[in-house]
């Protein structure tokens, strides 16, 4: 076919028509495949400038706290620990003092309670058996025991008795005592300056400090 024109025109429109049926392949691996090196698209600016102004900041802000804390006087950890383990140290003490005063006045109580309930159990036997002393003084008086087995068996029940704190108000000649005598008569008496026991009529008896039975007595007073 005929053609017009210059033939490097011709070849010119030609190459252009053939670059702009070919397709553009733009690569945007931000790694190149080759090296392994990181890609810089031109105009892209590099971070690491900005990296180190901001490295450089911190770095002043943080000397800047490690100043102000070192002006503070700050507790140590170990001084902390301490005074919390001995705080609560003296607060355990305390309790176990407390609850040692507390024992120790549980166990006194119980002790005390004890001795009384023990008294009180003594007590009721022996004055369960006073009737039975009353009829051995009686059988005694009238010679029924002047010897004998009987008077044998009298005599242990006496001593036996008398391990268990029991004691016998029979004396005359003493100082009549109220809390220990019950007057049934007063008698004028010679050559007496204080109201005394010149009889017994009824024998009275005691444990230890307590007065089971008062004796009945006549009571010789002053002319």
């Amino acid at each position: 076919m005929p053609h017009h024109g210059n033939e490097e025109e011709h070849s010119s429109s030609r190459d252009q028509g053939s670059k702009r049926d070919e397709p553009v392949i733009r690569d945007h691996r931000k790694v190149d495949p080759v090296t392994g090196e990181a890609r810089h698209p031109a105009g892209e600016k590099h971070a690491e400038p900005a990296v180190n102004a901001s490295a450089d900041s911190d770095g002043d802000a943080l000397a800047q706290a490690e100043e102000i804390l070192n002006q503070v006087e700050v507790p140590a950890e170990e001084s902390v620990a301490q005074g919390t383990e001995a705080a609560a140290a003296a607060e355990l003490k305390n309790d176990l003092l407390r609850l040692q005063a507390e024992y120790v006045n549980y166990r006194k109580r119980v002790e005390r309670d004890r001795a009384v309930a023990g008294e009180m159990a003594v007590i009721g036997v022996l004055n369960s058996l006073l009737p039975v002393l009353d009829d051995v003084d009686a059988a005694r008086q009238h010679g029924d025991l002047a010897d004998g087995p009987f008077a044998a068996i009298a005599a242990k029940l006496e001593n036996a008795l008398k391990t268990y704190g029991l004691v016998r108000i029979d004396e005359t000649g003493v100082e009549f005592d109220p809390t220990i005598h019950e007057a049934l008569i007063q008698q004028p008496g010679e050559d007496i300056e204080v109201d005394t026991v010149s009889q017994v009529l009824r024998s009275g008896y005691k444990s230890g400090e307590r007065v089971l039975r008062a004796a009945q007595v006549i009571v010789a007073v002053p002319a």
